[in-house]
């Protein structure tokens, strides 16, 4: 435990089932008595509009990718000012909440609430509280609805409920330790991820390296007459995809009990059963076209992103995908991984047929006339077996980096938890409590 951190002297039974023992000078209060709902509304829907991450807090609506669904007029929208809760009433058991440090409009849907009394209350502890999976367990028994997603915590409920409250001198030294603390961690969280960032892009361009460029740099190399693919080894061939494979429509019989499988973009062809979170699972797989394994499921609708994995699996996939088989020796492995490397994927998009992005689809009439690198096929071999060598020591490396992080995210968890809930005492706000008078904020 940091130096900076301890226990406090004395605790006190909190009188509430679900919370904890509390630092003796601590008292309960039900949120009605620390905040005040706020509806002020805009008369012009001309101010900055603001949504709710949960992650980034309250943050400009301009600023996030999707911004689909927003309403002709923001006429009648709340008004948010700097220091007032924002609240997802529809997601607030999911934490979405956050006091704004901006000024502007946000959704009807949100409910907004300001400290009552700042000399009681320092909203920055709360919102820290809040969070807290002891209170989004409260908000869950309190929200109203007759399924998921179409529950809310509406303003009754949120007031009702009880919270932990220090001295407000007190909530702000923790307030403030805890935003030097976790600054510092997610510094240290920013710095990995970007460790992970570079480590797979090193692992990408390795690998689109090798299989269009081949492992000895000092080979004779030729211009393969081909704009995504440039110069390849001098001993090796081009060849149309259709000439390297063969598009198999092979039905499955009725009541038949093979695995089914899928293709992911991530991770390529799975037994869907392995997956049960990700997509429907099908009623029947009677029609279903067969694979063998070393076929190549190729998904039509997202093959220009890398939706396209060789088959280490026997069994059946949807008809909606295709099954290529090879017609001339290779080592799968080879393909696969040049089908998903990014200059591939941004051919496959141009022989790709649609009216906009997510509706592209490649067919295997295009597909097969595409060019494509053949090696020998001990090369190939050769090939597969560096880049798997290699890719387990970065892949290693990104685990342990993905390992710290998670440890960090879960240091910040129980800190923060651990702060606000008084299980540990930040050093000198024992000194400070010790100077307040006793307070009648709290009834």
């Amino acid at each position: 435990m940091p130096k900076s951190i301890t226990k406090y002297k004395s605790y006190k039974d909190s009188e509430e089932g679900w919370i904890d023992d509390i630092p003796s000078h601590w008292k309960t209060c039900r949120l009605k008595y620390l905040l005040s709902e706020v509806n002020e509304r805009s008369t012009t829907g001309e101010e900055e509009l603001l949504s709710l991450s949960k992650y980034s807090g309250v943050i400009p609506k301009s600023s996030l990718e999707e911004r689909a669904g927003q309403a002709n007029s923001l006429v009648g929208y709340k008004k948010v000012y700097e220091n007032h809760l924002v609240i997802n009433k529809m997601q607030a058991v999911n934490g979405l909440l956050s006091v704004s440090k901006l000024k502007g409009i946000t959704s009807p849907d949100y409910s907004i609430y300001k400290s009552q009394n700042t000399d009681c209350l320092n909203i920055y502890f709360l919102n820290y509280l809040l969070l807290q999976p002891e209170y989004l367990a409260e908000f869950k028994k309190r929200v109203t609805g007759v399924m998921e997603g179409f529950i809310r915590l509406y303003t009754d409920d949120l007031y009702d409920i009880k919270v932990i409250i220090p001295p407000v001198q007190e909530q702000t030294a923790i307030t403030n330790f805890l935003d030097q603390k976790t600054a510092k961690i997610d510094q240290a969280i920013a710095t990995k991820e970007k460790q992970i960032t570079l480590l797979t892009e090193h692992k990408q361009i390795l690998i689109q390296n090798t299989v269009i460029r081949g492992l000895n740099i000092d080979a004779p190399m030729q211009d393969s007459g081909v704009d995504w693919i440039g110069e390849i080894p001098e001993h090796w061939e081009v060849k149309r995809i259709k000439n390297i494979f063969q598009l198999i429509m092979e039905p499955s019989e009725k009541n038949n009990d093979h695995e089914l499988l899928s293709i992911y973009t991530d991770i390529g062809v799975k037994p869907r059963k392995e997956l049960k979170a990700k997509g429907n699972k099908a009623s029947t797989t009677d029609g279903y076209w067969i694979v063998k394994k070393g076929d190549f499921i190729v998904n039509k609708l997202l093959a220009w992103m890398g939706a396209i994995g060789l088959s280490n699996y026997e069994g059946v996939t949807s008809p909606a995908y295709d099954i290529l088989r090879s017609v001339k020796p290779i080592e799968g492995m080879f393909y696969h991984y040049l089908f998903r490397t990014k200059s591939c994927s941004a051919e496959l998009k141009k022989h790709s047929r649609g009216i906009m992005d997510m509706r592209l689809r490649l067919y295997f009439d295009k597909f097969g006339v595409v060019m494509a690198p053949y090696p020998p096929k001990e090369e190939q071999t050769t090939i597969v077996e560096f880049i798997n060598a290699e890719s387990l020591k970065i892949d290693t490396a990104i685990n342990l980096q993905q390992q710290q992080i998670d440890k960090l995210k879960e240091y910040k968890a129980t800190l923060i938890n651990s702060a606000v809930t008084g299980k540990i005492r930040v050093l000198g706000v024992e000194d400070i409590s010790a100077e307040v008078k006793e307070t009648e904020c709290t009834p």
